[in-house]
Formats: C-alpha cells, sequence, structure tokens
C-alpha cells in the first residue's frame, strides 16, 4: 500500500485522536484510512459546491420549472 504523508491542523488531529480513544477505530491509522475513504466517497457521490451555486434544478421559476408549483 502506498504511503502519504500529510500535514493537518490540531484541532482535527486531537478529533481523530479522541476517535481512536473512543474505540470507534483500532488505532490513527485506521482512522485516518478510514475517514480519508468515506470523505472521498462522499465528494464523488455530492462533487464540489460553491456556496453560490443553488442545487440543480431550483430555478427562479419553481422546483420543476413551472409557475404554478407550490412548495411547503
Amino acid at each position: 500500500m502506498p504511503k502519504v504523508e500529510i500535514t493537518v491542523p490540531d484541532h482535527l488531529e486531537m478529533q481523530i485522536a479522541q476517535l481512536v480513544e473512543k474505540g470507534e477505530f483500532l488505532n490513527r491509522e485506521e482512522a485516518i484510512e478510514d475517514l480519508l475513504s468515506t470523505g472521498l466517497k462522499a465528494y464523488k457521490t455530492s462533487g464540489p459546491m460553491d456556496e453560490d451555486d443553488e442545487p440543480a434544478g431550483f430555478e427562479e421559476d419553481g422546483m420543476m420549472g413551472h409557475d404554478d408549483e407550490y412548495v411547503f
């Protein structure tokens, strides 16, 4: 398996250490591998999104593109 070296902020390192201490993961390596894998799957599913972007299909003229639709 390829080795990767990363630098993370202190707050992320603390969160990873806490997850390991709570028994969510066997060790730090497993935690980082699983969290990275989960993040990549989520990114692949949803893709990147800018804060200014609206979700597809929610244009100004109604959720489905019709002026007479109501959203409750």
